[in-house]
Parts: C-alpha cells; sequence; structure tokens
C-alpha cells in the first residue's frame, strides 16, 4: 500500500466519524428534547409517579436541595394549586458533554391556568413590559435547567433547578 492510499483512507475515515460523531450528537439532543417534552404533557396530566420515572434515585432539585420524595410533594401540592393547566415553551437548548453520558438542558416555560384566557402574545412582541404584564396575570414564566445523566441506556434527570421570573429577570 502507498502512503497516498494510507492518507486517503485515513482523511476518509476521520471525516466519517466525524459525521457520525455529529449525527449522534444530535440524535441524543432530540432524545432529549423529547423527553421534556413527556415531562411537561406528564406534569399537565398530574402524573407524579411519571415525572419521577424520568429522575435518577439521587434526584435532587434546586432551590433548596429537594430529594426525590420532596419534590413528589411539591408537585402534588403545585397541581393542586394550579389544577387543570398547559405548559407552553420554545424549543429547549440541549447540549451534551463530550463523553455523551451527560447532557444540560434549558428551558423557558410558562404555566397557564386553563381555566384562564392567555394573552395574545404576538400583539406585544415589541413590547416587553407589556408581555411580562401580561403574562403574569394569566400565567406563571419559569426558568428550567436540567442535568441529564445517561443509565443504561436511557436518559433520566440528576438534578433540577428551576428559577421563577421576577421582575426583568430570574431569580429565586
Amino acid at each position: 500500500m502507498s502512503k497516498r492510499f494510507d492518507a486517503r483512507v485515513v482523511s476518509w475515515s476521520a471525516v466519517c466519524l466525524l459525521a457520525l460523531t455529529s449525527c449522534t450528537e444530535k440524535d441524543e439532543v432530540e432524545v432529549l428534547q423529547r423527553l421534556i417534552k413527556k415531562g411537561a404533557t406528564l406534569a399537565e396530566e398530574h402524573n407524579v409517579g411519571g415525572l419521577m420515572d424520568l429522575t435518577t434515585e439521587d434526584f435532587s432539585a434546586l432551590p433548596g436541595n429537594r430529594d426525590r420524595q420532596e419534590v413528589k410533594g411539591i408537585l402534588f401540592m403545585a397541581f393542586r394549586h394550579y389544577r387543570q393547566f398547559r405548559i407552553l415553551y420554545p424549543e429547549p437548548s440541549v447540549e451534551p458533554s463530550g463523553s455523551g453520558e451527560v447532557a444540560s438542558c434549558r428551558v423557558y416555560f410558562l404555566i397557564v391556568r386553563q381555566d384562564r384566557s392567555y394573552p395574545n402574545l404576538d400583539e406585544l412582541t415589541e413590547d416587553p413590559k407589556g408581555w411580562v404584564e401580561e403574562v403574569g396575570e394569566n400565567a406563571d414564566l419559569y426558568r428550567l435547567e436540567l442535568e441529564f445523566v445517561k443509565k443504561k441506556g436511557d436518559w433520566v434527570a440528576r438534578r433540577a433547578h428551576l428559577e421563577p421570573f421576577k421582575g426583568y429577570k430570574f431569580g429565586e
């Protein structure tokens, strides 16, 4: 074999490996985005057990460094408070790690009670203050930071940090 042939084989192999890696990362992002969608659906259904199935045994939630049992109680109370609701959110941002075993996600979302009308936000896109005021009367806005890990081939949440929107910023 010539060195020229070896170089082509190595180059082609590198290109294929990069393409495969980028496809795999894209696939993982889509899997995690579907998992977040599933979590939103489970929350709308008040399915606490289903939500807990999406977490690790050592799951913790911030603020307060809450464990799984505490989170279950908080979810029961929140579901009772909101009654029937919808969760609205744009596409979550997902950042897989280089190892492919850990990923972080950020989701901005609104909780909108179904018995209330929610605003026609399109009319307020150029008026952030008016948008926040209108949403504040009809919905609660949050930012959720999630850390996922792969366990036995499945993604599960290990950590969550929920921040409510206050005024013009997020904070605990």
